[in-house]
């Protein structure tokens, strides 16, 4: 699912215009939203022809926030270019954090047991309904 220049020359306004010193083009970056939103893939699993996955993911969200992407999908409908409904794309980076056991902390000292009983008094944690009478 890639635009050809003819498609893209539809929805060209829709985007802001580059300025400065830009190494990619707006229709580079559509192609490779277009390809992950296909593909599923992460932003670091794109292909090299597509360029910097860094470059492109920092241009796609700036787009989302600033409702260009919405526009762009609406008018690729419009133009029936594209026959496809977005609602709702999650990408994600998530990390799992290691418990410092994990990476090789040293441990902590085993506690020791307090000197003497606890004084009688309602129990500080409750795990099971207790029966008080028999009867």
């Amino acid at each position: 699912m890639e635009l050809t220049e003819a498609q893209y020359r539809h929805i060209e306004r829709c985007l802001p215009t580059q300025r400065g010193n830009v190494t990619l083009d707006n229709l580079q970056v559509l192609n490779a939203i277009l390809y992950v939103a296909e593909q599923g893939c992460k932003w670091r699993g794109l292909p090299k022809r597509f360029g910097n996955w860094h470059t492109i993911h920092t241009r796609m969200n700036r787009w989302s926030k600033s409702g260009v992407l919405a526009r762009v999908f609406a008018q690729l409908q419009q133009a029936r270019i594209i026959r496809v409904k977005i609602e709702a794309v999650a990408l994600d980076s998530t990390i799992v954090k290691v418990h410092p056991d994990g990476m090789g902390a040293l441990k902590k000292p085993a506690r020791t047991p307090l000197a003497g009983p606890v004084a009688a008094g309602p129990p500080r944690f409750i795990w099971l309904p207790q029966i008080l009478e028999r009867p």
